[in-house]
């Protein structure tokens, strides 16, 4: 099976866009990890089993670069030439506004009432602020859609995913004070 050159869309014979279906990637990978997996190969030469680690590895990367939506529109700007720049660090103030309210309420949490209910309230506008600028990201990656103008998405997306993290990680760390 020949995958050098293919990029994760290719690998996983999807349409470069946003908008992918999870299940079909998860059957996918699970054919191309049965196909790629070096204990295909225990009995073959060293450079086929090289090859056949090499393969499962670029495998596994594109299964996680796409399943993650994040990764997914990281690497949609990559594929057109316009990666996001680290060092800009430029955003919408009202969203930067909102990301300090919603870690002001994190950082809260421990002392209310019921901690579990103050995170599902977080999580709930979380859930929301990440469904609306995925959508936003999902029609700016589009086949006919502004690449340029999709940086500003990714970006807040990016700062969702990292309130999204430090909510689970308060969650498990209540869990155990348990």
């Amino acid at each position: 099976m020949e995958l050098t050159g293919k990029n994760h869309f290719e690998l996983f014979g999807l349409p470069v866009q946003f908008d992918i279906d999870l299940t079909a990637i998860g059957d996918r990978y699970r054919e191309l990890q049965r196909a790629t997996h070096p204990d295909q190969f225990a009995t073959g030469s060293d450079q086929e089993q090289r090859i056949a680690v090499e393969q499962a590895a670029q495998v596994n990367d594109a299964y996680q670069t796409l399943k993650s939506p994040l990764k997914r529109a990281q690497y949609l700007l990559e594929l057109n030439g316009t990666p996001l720049d680290d060092t800009d660090t430029q955003m919408d103030m009202a969203f930067l506004l909102q990301q300090m309210a919603m870690r002001e309420e994190l950082e809260k949490v421990p002392d209310a009432a019921d901690p579990f209910s103050a995170l599902d309230k977080i999580r709930n506008e979380l859930k929301i602020e990440l469904n609306k600028v995925s959508q936003q990201v999902a029609e700016l990656l589009s086949i006919n859609g502004d690449i340029d103008a999709a940086k500003e998405p990714v970006k807040k997306m990016q700062f969702l995913f990292k309130v999204q993290q430090e909510l689970d990680e308060l969650e498990e760390s209540l869990a155990e004070q348990l």
